[in-house]
Order: C-alpha cells, then structure tokens, then sequence
C-alpha cells in the first residue's frame, strides 16, 4: 500500500485520492495538498485526544443531525486545549467606532408592481403583452384608476391581490433591471415606460424611502463581541494545529492512517525496523519526506536488484547493526541524540551511509 508522510502523518495514497474529491483546487496538485493537510490535521487532533484520554458524546447540529464520533473527538480536543480570552468592552467598541458603516440597519424601500406576463416567448406574445402594459400606463395617467385598483384588475402576480404592493424590501430582493429602475424613482412616481424582466412587462412605482440607520452600540456589542471570539479562537485553532504539525515533523511519522482513516502510533525503536517488515514499511514514506535524495537511491537498488525498498532498509540496517565500527556507532548515537525520534534519526543516518559511497557523484555536477 504506497502511503504518503504529512505533518509526521503517514497517509495511504487511496486516502488522498479519496479525500480529494472534497477539496476543489486550481489543479489537482492543490486538492491533494488540501486533502493530506485535512486528513493530517484530524489524525494529529484524534491522536492528541487519545494522549490525553478525552471521550466525548456526540452532538447535534442546528439541523438536528449528529456528529460522528471522531467529530466529536476533534470538538473535544480543541475545546479541551484552546483557552481564548473573551474580548474586553474596550475592544468591542474600538471595533464598532472604527467601522461603523458596518452597524448600520439596512436602507429599505416600499415598492409596487403591475406584471403582464406574455403567454409565450414567442414574438408575437412579447409584443402583445408590451403593449397592454402600454395601455395600462396611459389608464393610470388619465386618473380614472388608481395604480393600486389597475394592479387588483390585470396584473399576473400573485401580490395583485394586495394592489401590487410588493411590501418592504432591501437591495437584492428584486431582479436587477427591476430594482434598478425603482430605486431611480422618487417616492410616489410611476415609471415612465414599462421594464422587461424574464417574468414579463413591469409597470413600477416606488411607494417610499426608508434609509438605513446606525445600531446603537448595546445592540451590536453581542455580535461584535461574537466576531472577535471566533476569529480568536480561529486563529489559536490554527496555530494549535501548526505547533502539533512541527512537533510531528520533527518526530517522523508519529501517527497512520490505515486505509480507512483509522489512527495509530507510528514511531518504533530501531531494533523493531531490523526484524518487522511492517515496521520498516512505514518507515520509509518518512524517509521520502525527510530525505528525497537517499529515498530515491533506495528506489534506485531496489529497481536494479529486484527486492522490495523494506527488504533493502531492513539488510541495511542489520548490516550496519553487525560490521559497524566504533567510529560509526558513534556518529549514530550522536544523530540519534540529535534527532526528536531516536529510531528514525538513526535510520536516516544509516541508509545515509549506506548509498554515500554509491552515489557521490549524483549532486555533483558531471
């Protein structure tokens, strides 16, 4: 199973691929490197939980559906290791005199319509009902109808039951060749000629103006306060998530993901990479993260020799472990000191040895 290291996370390739899917990036470079992230994140954060024996039940959504319990877990663990400082009165209310465009009640207007609907898009029945609306609108200038009673007798949408009345309404309600010109009107004035829309002919009159007003800071210090916690919250989450990524980094791959995204311990003792081919399988997609170059000459015998990379790893490491002089021992105990996971560290230095003598000329130049 060809597996890949993120964060110290060994990932199956099937996993990424899987994971992908719901991660649409610019390429499929991108969505892949958004999917690793995301399935390293939540090992790390499972393991994590694991470490410091959270348990935790299972919550519901606004829309009543219930988490799963790894969603839960990751919950759990955030919230049990992130303290956020709720924001101070001070803080809020810099935040509403410095924007204060943004705590304003929305502008609002009253507006009614008359709709004649063609019966088809054929041309004919375009032009047609163009022309009833015409006529509509030279009734209405006559002063026999009232707009309201004109709307109740001939228009096709349902608010002609309330004269047209189309209520009150912000920008955005409206399609925009409609909205458009109604918000070019003064309170009280008809359109003066009708205005297509895909719904038919419209005759338009904008009823009043409300304009938008500044809240008071009480009522908008709940939702400023709000704002600035979770973006707090977001960004100790973040940082958090970055601080468990490096010290995995550091480690190796501290945690695997199997194929069906289940969270185990992934470090080993080197005594256990000498004997344990699984052991030495997973430590070889560290090693591609850690050192391309020695990965890739390890690729290199394997494909020349006809035996598998862990078969290789694993002779290296006992062929080093039986003719090793005093010298080497002693740069391995040094690497191994050195390295935040001493079985790792001592296995880079080992395959480093192994192929430096077999390749001293690849980074050279020729």
């Amino acid at each position: 199973m060809r597996a890949i290291v993120v964060h110290g996370v060994e990932i199956p390739e099937s996993l990424i691929a899987q994971e992908a899917q719901n991660h649409p990036g610019a390429s499929i470079a991108a969505s892949r490197k958004a999917a690793g992230h995301a399935l390293a994140t939540k090992a790390l954060l499972l393991r994590r939980a694991g470490e410091i024996g959270l348990v935790a039940e299972p919550e519901l959504d606004e829309d009543g559906r219930e988490e799963t319990a790894e969603a839960a877990l990751v919950r759990a663990v955030l919230e049990a290791e992130i303290d956020v400082t709720p924001p101070t009165h001070a803080e809020c209310r810099r935040v509403y005199d410095g924007q204060r465009a943004k705590f304003r009640s929305p502008a609002l207007y009253e507006a009614a319509h008359i709709l004649i609907e063609p019966r088809s898009d054929a041309d004919d029945d375009v032009a047609l009902a163009h022309a009833t609306a015409n006529r509509l609108l030279r009734t209405l200038a006559e002063g026999a109808y009232t707009f309201a009673e004109l709307a109740r007798d001939h228009s096709d949408c349902p608010s002609a039951a309330t004269g047209g009345s189309l209520g009150q309404l912000q920008r955005g309600d409206l399609v925009a060749e409609v909205e458009d010109a109604l918000l070019a009107l003064a309170p009280g004035q008809v359109a003066a000629a009708p205005v297509r829309s895909r719904f038919g002919w419209h005759l338009l009159k904008l009823e009043r103006l409300i304009e938008g007003r500044d809240l008071p800071f009480e009522i908008a210090a709940e939702r400023i306060r709000l704002h600035l916690e979770s973006r707090a919250w977001s960004v100790a989450a973040a940082r958090y998530v970055v601080a468990l990524a490096e010290d995995a980094q550091g480690k190796g791959a501290v945690a695997t993901l199997d194929k069906e995204g289940g969270v185990r311990d992934g470090s080993g003792c080197l005594g256990d990479f000498i004997g344990d081919g699984a052991a030495a399988e997973r430590l070889l997609p560290w090693l591609a993260a850690a050192d391309p170059d020695v990965f890739r000459y390890l690729l290199e015998e394997s494909s020349d020799s006809g035996v598998e990379p862990a078969k290789l790893a694993r002779a290296a490491i006992a062929e080093f472990v039986n003719r090793a002089n005093d010298e080497q021992w002693t740069q391995l105990i040094s690497a191994s000191r050195n390295g935040t996971d001493p079985a790792q560290a001592a296995f880079a230095t080992i395959m480093k040895t192994r192929f430096s003598g077999s390749h001293q000329g690849c980074a050279g130049g020729h």
